[in-house]
């Protein structure tokens, strides 16, 4: 029996996708279902810290010490934690033909839609009562790339990172991704790295790597890092965040999707886009909302199907499926939406089979894709939008990575003699009202004053 026939007899396959029925669950359990895998704090932030500032004072001793205990590489000295050119050279030539022209096209479309985005970014100027107001956009000098690697190395991110601080104006922009045990990067990493305008990449990965770029143990300073990566490099970003050492971009955690399903929507093409987010690791999260039980069990034994049928990564799968995901079911639209931008999904699929009329009523995710040829690994990899988003809900305040998270946006404000005169009075007023007239109400008031130079 085929796999085909066999994923359309019901009873050869179990459900193993959990279905919720909205209408049954109280407040406290649609608020549970919003949760994602917290970062374990406590443990993963002390560790973080540990590493952080052992690195801060013992540099490169540091650094050999770690990457021999995390990476299995045992590095001599810091020529070791750099890739060298013989070495882009070397990833080039191994790399098929193909493989080289599909993240060349890739490339090229997210370096268009980045453009787009950069034309829309402009230094603008008004007037205010007299004075002149504006703001400009400035590149942020130095940025830190980290491109996950070991168990799974992503050269798409590697695209994803360094196109956008390219084309923003980024001078120094340095690629941070773990080695192999015998010092070596990915192939198709080093070729992304060159393709995409590396300055240059650095061979050190987790907490030891974020705080070497952070501190410019090997590499210059950097200025912001961004990129995603396991537990212990989130966590080492947001630590040097909140010292004031470095921006970052979001807060990365499991990838997940929330699927929008109607009528019209095949649940082949549900289960396949719910699988390819489980596939990512055991505890990415794959939701449906839909308001029809049956479709959600018909996908559920397409999930059972796939699992069975493609084995790789199968673990992972189940895992992800049976502990981190469902399907609600809602009885009308509005409670559907509101669930939705709620929970604020990194990936939003909208398979509608009018999705246009649906996109106004999304107001949290990191990425919408619409309709029946959209899926998730589509914009992974090669429809130029950026595939690093914000997870855990965070889609409610923050926005994915684009050409704005490597720019500073600098206001100024130039006004004349009779423009500060036209708000005199309301400064005095506003900074009595403070207890800072003595000082701030002075500067202006000196201003309009006889006394002499």
């Amino acid at each position: 029996m085929s796999a085909v026939q066999a994923c359309h007899r019901p009873w050869l396959s179990s459900l193993v996708l959990k279905i919720l029925e909205s209408t049954k669950l109280n407040k406290n359990q649609l608020n549970d279902l919003l949760l994602r895998s917290p970062i374990n704090n406590k443990e993963i932030y002390r560790s973080c810290s540990k590493i952080i500032a052992s690195v801060q004072k013992k540099g490169i001793e540091a650094l050999c010490y770690y990457t021999k205990k995390f990476d299995g590489f045992e590095a001599k000295s810091e020529k070791d934690f750099i890739a060298q050119d013989i070495e882009f050279q070397e990833a080039e030539q191994s790399l098929a033909k193909n493989v080289k022209s599909a993240f060349n096209l890739a490339a090229k479309n997210i370096a268009h839609f980045h453009r787009f985005q950069k034309k829309q970014l402009k230094n603008k100027k008004c007037k205010v009562m007299g004075s002149q107001l504006g703001y400009r956009y400035l590149p942020i000098e130095k940025a830190g790339i980290y491109a996950p690697g070991g168990l799974a190395s992503y050269p798409s991110s590697v695209l994803m990172g360094l196109i956008p601080a390219k084309i923003a104006g980024v001078e120094e922009r340095i690629l941070i991704t773990p080695p192999s045990k015998q010092g070596k990067i990915n192939p198709a990493v080093l070729y992304c790295a060159k393709i995409a305008g590396a300055s240059s990449v650095l061979k050190i990965g987790g907490a030891q790597g974020i705080a070497a770029s952070a501190y410019g143990i090997i590499a210059p300073k950097v200025n912001i890092i961004v990129g995603p990566g396991n537990s212990y490099v989130t966590a080492s970003k947001m630590l040097l965040s909140s010292q004031g050492i470095l921006a970052v971009d979001l807060p990365a955690g499991p990838s997940e999707v929330l699927i929008i399903a109607d009528e019209s929507a095949r649940p082949d093409f549900v289960a396949a886009d719910m699988l390819s987010q489980a596939e990512h690791g055991a505890d990415s999260c794959a939701v449906l909302l839909c308001l029809s039980k049956k479709f959600a069990q018909e996908v559920s034994k397409e999930i059972s199907c796939g699992i069975k049928n493609r084995k790789k990564r199968s673990n992972l799968k189940q895992s992800s499926i049976k502990k981190h995901s469902f399907a609600l079911v809602f009885e009308e639209w509005n409670a559907l939406y509101d669930f939705a931008n709620e929970y604020g999904a990194e990936h939003l699929e909208l398979c509608l089979k009018n999705p246009k009329k649906a996109l106004p009523r999304i107001k949290s995710a990191g990425s919408i894709f619409m309709g029946h040829y959209a899926p998730v690994a589509l914009g992974d990899y090669c429809s130029g939008s950026n595939h690093i988003l914000p997870t855990g809900g965070s889609a409610r305040f923050y926005s994915g990575l684009g050409i704005d998270s490597f720019l500073k946006r600098i206001t100024y404000q130039f006004p004349s003699k009779k423009s500060l005169n036209r708000v005199q009075k309301a400064i005095a007023i506003m900074s009595e009202q403070e207890g800072l007239e003595e000082e701030h109400g002075h500067s202006i008031k000196i201003r309009f004053s006889d006394r002499k130079r």
